[in-house]
């Protein structure tokens, strides 16, 4: 069994292992390119019964890609992290995947569920601005624009939305009809 088969199945066969346990088994992985291993971790933050300090160790190294993620890996990755961000998991577990979230604006669906999740009134404010901040890295691109005038009239969130299309010096971009 090569070295990422040993790694997984240590991970697997001690499901009730300590979190400094598994994360040691994790930090072997992140230093092999193999095609095993985002999968992997896919289902580790996706796993409802993982212990959260787990699920955002990996959600922080997919974020950061440390390597690991491939540009075919990244619409997966993108579509995994969003649902944890959708899920009932913990606020932090959500809040970790909504800042994840901005380092994949550019993956279809990505800045229609940042911006979901802002307009959300009912979520606390630090998942709603964290998701703002992810949407805010997407830069001005004319999806981005239009979701950022969609919140300008948010309560919440208006002001630094009308900041950020501000900053953009995009305001001149309206059209008379108040389309983008």
């Amino acid at each position: 069994m090569d070295e990422p088969a040993q790694l997984i199945e240590a991970y697997r066969s001690h499901v009730s292992a300590s979190v400094p346990f598994k994360l040691d088994l994790l930090l072997g992985l992140e230093r092999i390119r193999d095609d095993r291993v985002v999968p992997f971790l896919l289902k580790i933050v996706q796993d409802r019964h993982e212990d959260d300090a787990v699920r955002i160790y990996v959600l922080k190294r997919l974020r950061n890609g440390d390597g690991v993620l491939g540009p075919t890996d990244r619409p997966g990755v993108a579509r995994a992290i969003g649902d944890v961000m959708l899920s009932t998991s913990s606020a932090d577990l959500r809040l970790q995947a909504a800042l994840a979230l901005g380092e994949f604006a550019e993956i279809d669906g990505v800045l229609t569920t940042l911006s979901h999740i802002c307009l959300a009134q009912q979520e606390s404010i630090d998942l709603r601005y964290a998701a703002f901040t992810s949407l805010e890295r997407a830069g001005p691109t004319p999806r981005c624009i239009a979701l950022l005038r969609q919140l300008s009239s948010d309560e919440t969130l208006g002001r630094s939305a009308q900041s950020v299309l501000s900053a953009w010096h995009v305001q001149e971009l309206r059209s008379p009809e108040g389309e983008v």
